[in-house]
């Protein structure tokens, strides 16, 4: 991996952010490469930014907690809000529970996640302990990624998938 100093300030981000939200008492769940190495217990690669999913009633709460932390918020859609600092870009998706149960990415009603989607376990790397999307979650969000965007799978995306398959293989 070329740039540790990289990974450094994300995980000194991360512990950052997860800190922010277990003193709010908001439940956070990673996503993305991060939510891979939290899987695998360790660094695997470098990423280019740090995904994260909160529930949509704390996304006030949490914006301004973010801001007074020294975090710049980039509003994106209803969907998700991006925060930068010291060069690392933070991504947050909203979701909510319907009252039926269902998983619903924000402003996105035919977005329905796995209803196991929010796994409660904690996953730890380098001192840092959090919940992570199920994997197979995880994996749902690589396929549908081609057909919601309209983007081609990047070779990491495909790599992923991968990952994520041999991680649930280990589970099953």
């Amino acid at each position: 991996m070329g740039n540790n100093n990289l990974v450094e300030k994300q995980l000194k981000i991360l512990n950052e952010i997860n800190t922010i939200c277990l003193n709010l008492t908001f439940h956070l769940w990673l996503r993305g490469g991060w939510a891979i190495d939290f899987l695998l217990g360790k660094v695997t690669r470098e990423h280019s930014d740090i995904d994260l999913v909160t529930l949509i009633q704390f996304r006030e709460e949490l914006e301004g907690a973010m801001v007074n932390a020294g975090f710049k918020k980039i509003p994106v859609s209803m969907l998700q809000t991006d925060f930068i600092k010291d060069e690392v870009d933070v991504s947050f998706v909203f979701v909510r529970i319907t009252d039926k149960g269902k998983i619903i990415a924000n402003g996105f009603p035919n977005w329905e996640w796995r209803k196991d989607a929010l796994s409660i376990q904690k996953y730890h790397l380098k001192g840092i302990s959090m919940n992570v999307l199920n994997p197979y979650q995880l994996l749902e969000e690589k396929k549908v990624y081609e057909k919601g965007t309209g983007r081609k799978l990047r070779p990491k995306d495909i790599e992923s998938m991968k990952v994520i398959e041999g991680i649930i293989d280990q589970i099953n």
